[in-house]
């Protein structure tokens, strides 16, 4: 049977080595530039340059036929991540196992594409490295059970203020919203209603830099 997700893979790796302001002429928008939009905006150029036709707010990958998910991820010249790499936002009244996680859907098939450049360089010139198809080895999937279940223990038990993104060796809690403004509800140790942050699934930089290298790391 076919592999669809390496079309998705083939593709990607004609971008490679192309600036963003390149790509971004060649599909008809403006490139990318800097602000608070700048990582969605990334995102978007290169879905849009392959033509994605998932996500935009709905339960599903980015490549639906395909069963593959894009992250692009901004490097520097040696591969190194700038930061983290969102996964997907978390309802914390969800009482969800890893299996039917929204989570890990998403992370069952991810196409990652190195956005290459330091943060100095303007980010129309930085350009696409070369991508990679990261599918959770029984040992990566396990590991990343445990983090789930381990996050969402403690939420579940109503201490979410004590998930801090020390906790869980591949995945992370953090808090999505771009400041403390934007609140959430879910419950405290007794059951409670309490408002907090929205939070979201992230991936260590650690662990997104040993992808990239090599799909089936375990760092």
């Amino acid at each position: 049977m076919r592999d669809l997700a390496l079309d998705v893979l083939a593709d990607a790796k004609q971008l490679t080595g192309r600036t963003l302001a390149s790509i971004a002429r060649e599909v008809g928008r403006e490139a990318p530039r800097g602000g608070v939009s700048m990582k969605g905006r990334v995102g978007e150029l290169v879905e849009r340059a392959l033509g994605a036709s998932g996500g935009s707010g709905v339960r599903r990958v980015d490549f639906p036929a395909q069963g593959v998910e894009l992250k692009t991820i901004p490097v520097d010249l040696a591969y190194k991540p700038h930061e983290s790499t969102f996964v997907a936002a978390v309802d914390l009244g969800d009482d969800v196992d890893w299996d039917a996680s929204w989570v890990r859907q998403k992370l069952t098939c991810v196409l990652f594409v190195p956005i290459v450049g330091d943060k100095g360089v303007p980010v129309e010139d930085r350009t696409v490295g070369e991508p990679s198809l990261f599918r959770p080895t029984p040992a990566q999937d396990a590991q990343l059970r445990a983090d789930y279940d381990d996050i969402m223990g403690l939420v579940g038990a109503g201490r979410v203020e004590e998930v801090t993104a020390h906790l869980g060796r591949y995945l992370q809690l953090r808090p999505k919203a771009r400041d403390g403004s934007a609140r959430t509800v879910t419950f405290g140790r007794e059951g409670e209603r309490i408002t907090t942050v929205p939070r979201g699934f992230y991936l260590r930089a650690t662990f997104t830099r040993a992808l990239l290298r090599d799909p089936t790391a375990l760092p």
